[in-house]
């Protein structure tokens, strides 16, 4: 079964919703209002079915001008257009402004039903079928077919249905693939069901039993039921109006305009990057950060226009901008959308949405456009290589560019595969995909580089820096997992050379001052001084007048230099010294069984503070190793 999408459009009172009930049998006039007045107020729905396994869902929208937010609600997910012209009356001040929302929402398909054909003579039709040409000329329904038809007579109707068999024919119903989207353009509970919402379901899938999220308010709930044209089914398609029977969410906690989706998958958005048709018949010119109403799906919400290249747009003329929201809504990229103004109230523009994530732009930035361009051409390599590049230092993931983009998952997946391919861009993180632009990682290869040097200039006396303090120097709009692979990028390129927890710079000699010489030299004789009970670093500074991290700088340095060895982290001894301690300490156990620390003090005049640390040494360096109370030599000497 084909299942298709047909909503009408015209003006107030030329009988849309007497065709649809002379078509279907279902009269979509459902509020007591609406039928005292005679006119259409909200939208109503029907259902028809043609052979060759054709199935309309039928959006039928109000007429009046008051109501056109209502309209615009149903336009959203028609896949065709029956504009319903009165041959009595002729074109409409409803039917130039339906005729400007629907090809500002980008609807591509569609015929002219002249409805009241009994109620003219033959001459009189044919001139009003001249006139309706004319107008449409230009048009997306300039070759549409035109069908004369009396809803109170019946006459005309079975060459209109044969003209939407072709019509459905020709047209390719929505795309099943992605994730579902439902824009709610009806609340409602029933006893013993409770919360149901109806729509027309964009993309997708939706089942029985799935989890779902209501947005912008992000209410999460399940999928209790399904109706699809009055149907219960277990699967709701792209393409059909269905009504969703939602568990766990209560009437007060979804409305209009509200979009039921996937959990966890869609995010909302308060700034978009848009092209703007600005109608000629709009009354006047369009100002840098007017404020207008923007409608999409079955939402309205008060929006910013921010002018990107000049200060006003005249009525006829079309740009980029970006529309600050006033409250988060569901746009994606390649979503259409009109703008209204209230005074007076009228429809001034529209078009579609390029980027639903957009950076703060500044005003005449060539970069934008350059991006919003190859948005709007759907340049897929170009697209994203801009995205990348814009992201600079942070990167960006593959998830966050498809949001960007509208590019689908098949065509960016290539795209980046040449990027990659040319070096334009870097895979910093392997999961989530987190991509860079060349540009940017060289400059954080530069940053870490600089780093390195800077922390040098500042060190004197140290060989390296530490690579969690290396790493603390990436830029906070960066991300710290980019930091092991810009230093293996730099350790290829024989910049850095890392070695255990220390970062060097390759051809980097330690050079002391003169006065850092003499300062070592010092120290060493210091520790050559006190001998056997050698100073701790708060003697070092208390001696020296340096602070712990000076004095402990200098001690790497004569640990580097085989003038001290470390014992503890408090203790440090001359080389010498210890070697001789080492030596009396192997002389006495090649003669002895053992010895106690008691009997090492006596040998050798050690205080106990000193004596059991320098054992433990010993035993770590492998000399000897502790049996009871004593230490014996190791078998290897």
């Amino acid at each position: 079964m084909k299942n298709l999408i047909l909503g009408t459009a015209g003006h107030i009172d030329h009988g849309k919703t007497s065709l649809v009930r002379a078509l279907t049998g279902i009269d979509t006039d459902r509020l007591k209002e609406e039928k005292a007045r005679g006119i259409t107020i909200e939208l109503g729905f029907a259902h028809l079915e043609l052979p060759g396994d054709i199935r309309f869902g039928i959006i039928d929208v109000p007429g009046h001008e008051k109501f056109v937010r209502s309209m615009v609600a149903g336009v959203g997910g028609m896949d065709i257009v029956m504009l319903v012209i009165a041959a009595d009356e002729g074109i409409m001040p409803q039917t130039r402004e339906h005729m400007d929302i629907l090809r500002l929402l980008g609807v591509k398909n569609g015929l002219i039903a002249l409805t009241k054909r009994d109620m003219v003579e033959p001459e009189w039709l044919d001139l009003v079928t001249e006139e309706v040409r004319d107008y449409v000329s230009g048009s997306f329904l300039e070759n549409a077919p035109i069908v004369p038809v009396s809803s109170r007579t019946g006459e005309g109707l079975e060459e209109l249905k044969a003209v939407l068999s072709d019509l459905a024919n020709k047209v390719a119903e929505k795309r099943s693939e992605g994730h579902f989207r439902l824009p709610v353009d009806r609340v409602f509970t029933m006893t013993g069901f409770g919360t149901v919402v109806t729509g027309t379901l964009l993309s997708g899938e939706i089942t029985v039993g799935e989890e779902v999220e209501v947005l912008p308010s992000g209410r999460l709930g399940r999928v209790r039921g399904i109706q699809a044209h009055g149907s219960k089914v277990e699967k709701g398609l792209a393409g059909q109006r269905l009504a969703v029977n939602l568990q766990g969410v209560d009437l007060d906690e979804v409305h209009r305009g509200d979009v039921v989706a996937p959990r966890n998958i869609f995010q909302t958005t308060r700034v978009v990057d848009v092209r703007l048709d600005h109608l000629s018949t709009a009354p006047r010119e369009l100002k840098h950060r007017a404020s207008v109403n923007l409608h999409s799906a079955t939402y309205e919400v008060q929006a910013k226009v921010l002018l990107l290249d000049r200060n006003t747009i005249e009525p006829g003329e079309s740009t980029y901008v970006q529309l600050r929201l006033s409250e988060p809504v569901l746009l994606n990229s390649g979503d259409s959308y009109i703008l209204r103004i209230a005074s007076p109230a009228t429809t001034i523009g529209g078009g579609i949405v390029l980027d639903p994530f957009p950076p703060r732009r500044r005003r005449r930035s060539e970069e934008a456009v350059m991006l919003l361009e190859s948005l709007e051409s759907q340049e897929h390599q170009r697209v994203c290589s801009l995205i990348i590049g814009q992201s600079k230092l942070s990167g960006i993931s593959f998830e966050d560019i498809i949001l960007r983009s509208g590019v689908s998952r098949k065509a960016a997946e290539a795209a980046l595969l040449i990027l990659l391919g040319t070096g334009d861009i870097i895979q910093m993180i392997r999961e989530p995909r987190i991509f860079i632009a060349r540009d940017a990682f060289d400059t954080l290869k530069c940053g870490l580089t600089e780093g390195v040097s800077a922390f040098l200039a500042e060190n004197p006396l140290k060989h390296g820096i530490g690579k969690e303090e290396l790493k603390t120097r990436l830029p906070k709009r960066s991300d710290q997992r980019f930091f092991t692979p810009l230093l293996s990028a730099l350790e290829r390129e024989g910049i850095l050379i890392p070695e255990r927890d220390i970062v060097k710079l390759a051809g980097h000699v330690m050079r002391s001052t003169a006065s850092a010489e003499d300062l070592t030299s010092a120290f060493s004789a210091f520790l050559r001084e006190k001998a056997l009970e050698p100073p701790t670093v708060k003697e070092f500074m208390e001696r020296f007048h340096y602070d712990e991290k000076s004095v402990r700088d200098n001690i790497a340095i004569l640990i580097r230099n085989g003038e001290a060895v470390r014992i503890s982290s408090d203790l440090f001894y001359a080389s010498e010294v210890l070697d001789a301690l080492r030596e009396k300490l192997i002389h006495h156990l090649r003669e002895n069984e053992g010895i106690t620390p008691p009997e090492y003090r006596e040998l050798t005049g050690l205080s106990r503070k000193f004596l059991i640390p320098l054992l433990e040494h010993f035993d770590s360096e492998k000399i000897t190793i502790r049996v009871g109370d004593k230490r014996v030599l190791r078998k290897r000497l």
